[in-house]
């Protein structure tokens, strides 16, 4: 395929090379251009087209969810919603169909690298399917979606362990009518734009005390690692089932 580059900037590609990769045809192809556009270029940019197709992503993911997923609670399915429309997820996307060559920023975004931006790439693929809906309407833009985010669709991970590692400490406790955990802030450090919290999560379990210790640059943060440990500890106790992957 020929690839046209724009003449005012030889970094960027022209909208309609990325159209043609995506099998898309815009009838409106400024509503292409400024999905497009980062904020910092000027004026007229992609954030209104952002808000829109965020919204269209969130009722295409749902729908697809509530259709593909009967036995999901709301919960569950809320759940799921999260783990695909969130920013990483779709900057993965948009890194997977290049998106980042196509997007028109001031100099100094451009040279910082915002073109790689997680935000940035998020922000933009919304702003696409906001102009897609524009351009097409509903259906097109909803069937597009589904096809883009296949690969993610098909591979949903298991609802259950979505679920924070606080929430699953205490389903784990709560199960077995165990009194539930309790956080205690250790120590604080560092410098006030720059802290580091170290948390205490202790629980009594078969007539034992258990304590695990987790640092972290927020006490949420602190607190969710400790409560991990705190999982995989009191699994392991019991003799039980896997652990859950700590990422301290």
């Amino acid at each position: 395929m020929k690839q046209h580059i724009r003449q005012g900037n030889p970094l960027i590609r022209e909208p309609l090379v990325l159209a043609e990769s995506l099998g898309l045809t815009f009838e409106n192809r400024d509503l292409l251009g400024q999905a497009l556009r980062h904020r910092s270029s000027g004026r007229v940019n992609n954030e209104r087209l952002e808000f829109l197709g965020d919204s269209i992503l969130n009722v295409t993911i749902s729908d697809y969810l509530y259709r593909h997923k009967p036995e999901c609670p709301e919960g569950a399915l809320s759940r799921l919603r999260a783990s695909v429309v969130r920013e990483e997820t779709l900057a993965r996307v948009a890194r997977r169909i290049g998106l980042g060559d196509y997007l028109v920023m001031g100099s100094g975004e451009l040279k910082s690298g915002g073109h790689r931006r997680d935000s940035i790439l998020a922000d933009a693929l919304e702003a696409v399917i906001g102009a897609l809906y524009l351009d097409q309407g509903f259906h097109p833009a909803r069937d597009w979606v589904v096809e883009l985010f296949s690969e993610e669709l098909v591979s949903l991970p298991d609802a259950q362990e979505l679920k924070d590692a606080k929430t699953q400490l205490q389903e784990f406790l709560q199960r077995d009518r165990l009194p539930l955990p309790e956080y205690e802030v250790i120590e604080q450090s560092g410098q006030a734009h720059k802290q580091v919290f170290e948390v205490a999560c202790r629980v009594a379990h078969d007539s034992a005390a258990f304590v695990t210790r987790a640092t972290g640059s927020s006490r949420r943060r602190a607190e969710q690692t400790a409560a991990r440990r705190m999982l995989n500890t009191l699994r392991e106790a019991s003799g039980g089932a896997s652990r859950t992957e700590d990422h301290a």
